[in-house]
């Protein structure tokens, strides 16, 4: 990024000075970012500025003597490279943590040593072409990868410092295209063009360390409520069963009563038990008996209406909050009971286990829907000793 400073402009301030300036202090102001967000990424977007700042500032000081100062144009444009790669490695931060290896260094030393050594007897023009060239494509591929986050996250910051860096990379390849002399005033124009679009790279950088802030915020939020559903699930469903529980049902039965007086929809009430399940835990066993109401749970709710609700009332009993008339109710309780004698699971049963089924109407009226399923419990016990309610 930088001119030998051999040469002096016909400019009173010095582009170089001044770009690396600005370097310097999007630098420092991404360093306080990093303090109060500490993220790998931002810490390499830190080095890479000051790895730019470092070599506009040495190829800005004067220095005596050809060979010194050929030597010190080498040395500030083997770090502006090195700037370019960091600015690479910061977008591969962001998606994960990045170690630096050794093999590295060993690509980059015979490019340290070229620009360190050839200055020496070839001048500040064998390394003139080749350092900008290797500083834009760096800038370029760096600018490319922040875009290439965009499939990631949607993050404005990262259009702007992806495209600043393209723009920056960009001016490096017409610095060698279009400057005839490396301290010429053209070369300076550039210079002075390029501290502004430093000074826009750092703005997108410091919005897309914002934009990242309130990303993880939301994710973490989205996360928290998806940890607060599936605790409310575990609240309200029975865990043997997977059927709703009975604080849900005092959660539920206001609404649906609300709903039942002022929209005329008819509600009703199943009383389910499981006949002859102390004989399955006596003769089969605990676990038996687990099975046997895990199998009448999952039978009860693939032969209801999603609209209506399952409760494990507890021990092997059962309600079912129906939207439909008693008669209707009657109806669909004697297919229930029908439905699992029948099945292939019931024959592997006790004989005399199945369901007994007691059933009531819910009236408009109904302040206290207690007091009905009391008469449904009393309907199914009637079933169940055969006495018609």
């Amino acid at each position: 990024m930088t001119q030998p400073a051999i040469a002096a402009s016909s400019m009173t301030v010095d582009p170089r000075a001044v770009a690396g300036t600005a370097a310097l202090l999007v630098a420092g102001v991404l360093l306080l970012l990093y303090f109060y967000r500490r993220r790998q990424y931002i810490l390499f977007w830190c080095a890479a500025w000051v790895l730019t700042g470092a070599s506009l500032t040495i190829a800005a000081r004067p220095v005596h003597g050809e060979k010194m100062a050929a030597f010190a144009y080498g040395v500030s444009q083997f770090i502006g490279i090195l700037g370019g790669l960091v600015f690479v490695v910061s977008a591969d931060a962001y998606r994960s943590h990045v170690r630096l290896r050794r093999t590295y260094g060993v690509v980059l030393l015979p490019v340290l040593l070229w620009f360190v050594l050839a200055p020496l007897p070839l001048g500040p023009a064998s390394v003139f072409a080749p350092g900008h060239l290797l500083i834009g494509g760096a800038l370029v591929a760096a600018g490319a990868a922040h875009l290439w986050l965009l499939r990631e996250v949607r993050l404005l910051g990262a259009v702007v410092s992806g495209a600043m860096l393209i723009v920056i990379g960009s001016m490096h390849f017409v610095m060698v295209y279009t400057v005839p002399d490396p301290a010429s005033d053209e070369a300076g124009r550039i210079l002075f063009t390029m501290t502004a679009t430093f000074l826009l790279a750092g703005l997108g950088m410091q919005l897309m360390t914002f934009e990242d802030m309130t990303y993880e915020l939301r994710v973490a939020n989205r996360q928290l409520e998806a940890a607060q559903a599936d605790l409310r699930e575990l609240v309200i469903t029975d865990p043997l069963t997977g059927c709703r529980n009975r604080r849900f049902f005092d959660e539920v039965i206001g609404r649906e009563l609300q709903r039942h007086r002022r929209y005329k929809v008819p509600l009703s009430l199943l009383f389910v038990d499981v006949n002859r399940f102390k004989k399955i835990n006596d003769e089969l066993g605990h676990e038996a008996g687990d099975r046997v109401l895990q199998q009448v749970a999952a039978y009860l709710r693939r032969n209801v209406r999603e609209a209506d609700f399952v409760f494990r009332w507890g021990g092997d009993e059962f309600l079912i909050l129906l939207s439909c008339r008693e008669e209707e109710a009657r109806r669909r309780g004697r297919a229930l009971q029908e439905g699992f004698a029948n099945s292939s699971y019931a024959a592997t049963l006790p004989a005399g286990v199945g369901l007994s089924i007691g059933c009531t109407e819910v009236p408009p009226d109904a302040t206290d829907v207690m007091e009905h399923v009391r008469i449904a419990d009393e309907r199914m016990y009637a079933a169940k000793r055969g006495v018609r309610a």
